[in-house]
């Protein structure tokens, strides 16, 4: 039998999850708040609206008093957005402040990447709250076999920083662990002392798993600190394909 995401993460009620990079970060931490029932939904960056995902959606400037008020869960915070269609999230520090309230397991989107299968964040990104014990890095497995364009990547030229591969080359997977095993690229801004556990998501052919499994494989390779990777499904009822872990 599959573990659960959340056992698979290593998230449980204490813990603070950030999920950053491509590929899947709304639909895991979804999946994560059905399996988590008191879990608290938030970000530090833009968000589309939570939808049916969450029992109650709170927009507040002030989302420690609002997660002590509101007894339903999963509960989502968030600012009022400039757009009908999606919110603001808060400062790190912000975040921080609410872990320390006791408002957990909190969930954190803490990256956008404009729907691409994969990204390496600019200056600046990803803020991710110093309280966070868990950071999963995804990407997309669809990626490889693209070229590096815009179409499939959110900010190639950074990705194209970070890899062997140029501007418009085909994407192979050792590309795609070299993203996400840097320390300016998955790897990046992960506190101390958290958990960095990368995913590699939308495995959902026999061919796309072994391509997963190489990912995950040379992450593990090039990031001593990286205790296992995830191979997934997300949107299936068993998400958890594979769980590589180091020797």
């Amino acid at each position: 039998m599959p573990p659960t995401l959340s056992d698979a993460l290593g998230v449980d009620g204490d813990s603070v999850f950030v999920a950053v990079g491509a590929g899947g970060k709304k639909t895991l931490i979804y999946a994560l708040a059905d399996e988590l029932s008191d879990a608290v939904v938030t970000a530090t960056v833009k968000m589309p609206k939570f939808g049916g995902h969450v029992e109650r959606t709170v927009l507040t400037d002030d989302p420690v008093s609002a997660a002590r008020e509101a007894t339903e869960r999963p509960l989502g915070l968030a600012r009022d957005g400039d757009r009908s269609d999606r919110y603001l999230g808060y400062d790190p520090e912000v975040v921080d402040d609410l872990a320390a309230s006791g408002a957990t397991p909190l969930l954190v989107k803490g990256d956008g990447a404009r729907t691409r299968l994969l990204k390496a964040p600019k200056e600046g990104e990803p803020p991710i709250p110093n309280a966070a014990t868990v950071v999963a890095p995804l990407a997309s497995v669809r990626v490889v076999g693209q070229p590096l364009t815009e179409e499939a990547v959110h900010r190639p030229k950074r990705v194209a920083e970070l890899t062997d591969v140029a501007a418009g080359n085909e994407i192979r997977p050792k590309h795609v662990a070299d993203v996400l095993a840097h320390p300016d690229g998955g790897l990046k801004n992960v506190p101390d002392g958290a958990d960095a556990v990368p995913v590699v998501n939308m495995a959902d052919t026999e061919e796309t798993v072994e391509t997963a499994r190489e990912i995950a494989a040379g992450v593990l390779e090039r990031a001593r600190s990286v205790p296992r990777v995830l191979v997934t499904r997300l949107i299936h009822d068993d998400p958890v394909v594979d769980v590589l872990e180091r020797d």
